[in-house]
């Protein structure tokens, strides 16, 4: 059965959203959120889980930093759907950037630049905010279980100025080249990355991680900035831009990607302890055992011995 209605449904409702003042919004998406935090029990347990065990604080401080969680997360569903009030006259009463000059110098490199960030804040209008200050964005996305969930996500990101490639696909090439045409080429690098991913400590515990943003730096030798958004205590948002850093090439291949790997991990970590209620807990990050993981990465490795013995 067909799905499509949803996506004429999430568009009304943003019609509607986009009719009422921001102050408006954040109001009804902090009761959203509540609604939501008590709804949605196996995410809010998954939540408080996890953040006890990677910050090692106590219940009551969880408790209360997953509550903010929600509630931000409840803001973060409206402001998506408020999107097409963005205009580049306005975002600026929405939206501050810090340290912007990190992200020109590298642009300015002309290589491209590998942006670096999460599911923290409100992560679409990170993007948003960057392509409408005249930064050239790209992104690699996941797609949504849902195809118009993903539909109307991809409407607002092209709305904004941002290109859009999915992850897993042809798509990728694309991507690839809008890197080398000196575009800034966005990833979410704090997602599960499945049996191939590269297994590095994040919050205390081996988790699969993702190498693609360190295979697009180390290709195209394009600098990685760190990016991140955050709310603010009166309203709206800051996006926290980090100094550049780059892949540095040792000639050991495997090392050196790690490294460049595990530097990147840090940083979102880092960023997560500073904003512990802002960043997306219960998503499954810790989904792919260790061990299952690491037999597949040694067998691999002793597939590429023989070949090299063979050859």
């Amino acid at each position: 059965m067909s799905n499509v209605w949803q996506y004429y449904l999430l568009k009304s409702i943003s019609r509607m959203v986009c009719l009422l003042p921001y102050s408006w919004v954040l109001f009804l998406g902090r009761r959203l959120g509540k609604l939501y935090y008590h709804i949605a029990a196996r995410q809010r347990r998954r939540a408080l889980e996890q953040m006890q065990e990677s910050l090692g604080i106590s219940d009551e401080e969880a408790q209360k930093n997953i509550v903010s969680l929600f509630t931000k997360l409840g803001q973060t569903f409206l402001e998506v759907l408020y999107t097409p009030v963005l205009k580049i006259e306005n975002v600026h009463q929405y939206i501050t950037i810090e340290n912007r000059h990190y992200l020109t110098e590298a642009v300015e490199q002309g290589r491209g630049v590998v942006l670096l960030t999460a599911h923290i804040g409100n992560w679409e209008w990170l993007g948003a905010a960057l392509a409408m200050n005249g930064f050239p964005m790209a992104a690699v996305i996941k797609r949504q279980p849902n195809d118009q969930h993903t539909r109307i996500l991809n409407e607002y990101r092209e709305l904004v100025g941002i290109e859009i490639f999915s992850r897993g696909t042809a798509e990728l090439v694309s991507a690839a080249k809008a890197l080398k045409q000196g575009k800034i080429l966005g990833f979410l690098a704090d997602q599960d990355a499945g049996v191939n991913g590269l297994f590095i400590e994040f919050l205390g515990k081996m988790s699969s991680t993702p190498t693609g943003p360190t295979i697009f730096a180390k290709k195209f030798k394009a600098p990685v900035v760190p990016s991140f958004i955050v709310r603010s205590p009166e309203g709206g948002h800051r996006v926290l831009i980090g100094e550049p850093f780059y892949y540095e090439d040792t000639g050991n291949v495997e090392e050196d990607t790690r490294n460049l790997t595990v530097k990147m991990t840090q940083i979102i970590e880092q960023t997560i302890r500073q904003y512990p209620d802002e960043w997306l807990w219960f998503q499954k990050r810790w989904n792919t055992a260790y061990t299952q993981a690491a037999v597949k990465q040694e067998e691999s490795n002793g597939g590429k011995e023989r070949m090299g013995k063979q050859a």
